[in-house]
């Protein structure tokens, strides 16, 4: 990273609110193991306009993402991975807020809903900052 690249704390101040609805979205929206085709469209379409080049797993459903060096060389200096599920559970959402489930008896009550958006957060992060 350059000195001239914000903090993280600077970051999130310009992004967390939107990275706070993609949360709500994805919380509202849950989708089952095997069938999170629209969880995986909004993370795909996310990493496409950070200027990253997702590719979709061949299941279907989940995505991978490398964010490529940008150091003269072409060789990473620096290597290491982020992991997060996608789904939701079969189970009722008992949460009492604008945007608890939209699906009947499918439930972001694992907590895949934050996992996501944190993970989503942190390679969006990377990508704006990668020098």
């Amino acid at each position: 990273m350059t000195t001239a690249s914000p903090s993280l704390a600077e970051w999130l101040d310009e992004h967390g609110e939107g990275l706070v609805a993609l949360r709500r979205n994805l919380h509202a929206h849950p989708e089952l193991s095997g069938a999170e085709h629209a969880t995986t469209e909004l993370v795909e379409e996310r990493l496409r306009l950070a200027g990253l080049e997702p590719r979709r797993l061949a299941v279907g459903t989940g995505v991978v993402c490398d964010l490529a060096p940008t150091n003269p060389t072409g060789r990473f200096e620096q290597l290491f991975a982020l992991r997060a599920d996608l789904d939701a559970l079969a189970m009722t959402d008992d949460k009492d807020v604008s945007y608890a489930s939209r699906h009947p008896g499918v439930a972001h009550a694992c907590g895949h809903d934050v996992h996501t958006t944190i993970v989503l957060g942190a390679a969006l992060y990377f990508a704006h900052h990668r020098d």
